[in-house]
C-alpha cells in the first residue's frame, strides 16, 4: 500500500519529464527551421480544430492545426501538421514555411518570432517544475507520515 503512494507520483513525474523532453525538442526544431533562413512555398492542405476538456465542471479548450505541404530545394514533398496557427489561414491558402535543410520534417509555418516561442516553452517549464515539486513535496509528506505511523507502532 505504501509503496503506491511513490509509484504513482513518480510515474507523473516520468510522465512530465517526457513531455518536457518533447516541448523542448519541439522548440529546438522551430528555432532550427528560423534560423536555417531557408523558405519554401507551401499550401494549406486542411484546416481543423481539437477540443479538449468539457466535464462536468471543465471548461472546454479547442486548438486551430493546419495541414501544411511543401517541396524542399531538393525536390522532396513534406507534409506537416501544426497547431496553433492563424484562424485567417484556410484551406488552398499559399504560405511560407521555414526549414532546415538537413531536417525539413521539423518545418513550420509561423513567422519567426523567437522571444514569444522562448517565452511559451519558459512558462510551459516553469508549470513542470512546479508540478513535479508537488509531486516530491507529496512523496517526502507521505514518506513523513508513514514513518511517524511506525514509530507510533510497536
Amino acid at each position: 500500500m505504501e509503496a503506491f503512494f511513490y509509484i504513482v507520483p513518480a510515474i507523473m513525474i516520468a510522465g512530465v519529464l517526457f513531455a518536457a523532453y518533447k516541448v523542448l525538442g519541439r522548440t529546438r526544431q522551430v528555432r532550427a527551421a528560423w534560423d536555417s533562413g531557408v523558405t519554401a512555398e507551401g499550401r494549406c492542405l486542411r484546416a481543423y480544430t481539437r477540443t479538449s476538456g468539457g466535464g462536468n465542471d471543465t471548461s472546454v479548450s479547442t486548438t486551430l492545426h493546419h495541414v501544411y505541404e511543401f517541396t524542399t530545394r531538393d525536390g522532396r514533398a513534406f507534409r506537416f501538421d501544426e497547431g496553433g496557427g492563424p484562424g485567417t489561414t484556410i484551406e488552398g491558402d499559399i504560405v511560407t514555411v521555414f526549414y532546415a535543410p538537413e531536417h525539413p520534417e521539423g518545418a513550420t509555418a509561423r513567422p519567426p518570432s523567437r522571444g514569444r516561442l522562448a517565452a511559451g516553452t519558459g512558462c510551459l517549464l516553469a508549470f513542470f517544475a512546479v508540478f513535479i515539486a508537488g509531486c516530491v513535496t507529496f512523496m517526502v509528506s507521505v514518506h513523513t507520515m508513514f514513518a511517524d505511523v511506525d514509530r507510533l507502532i510497536p
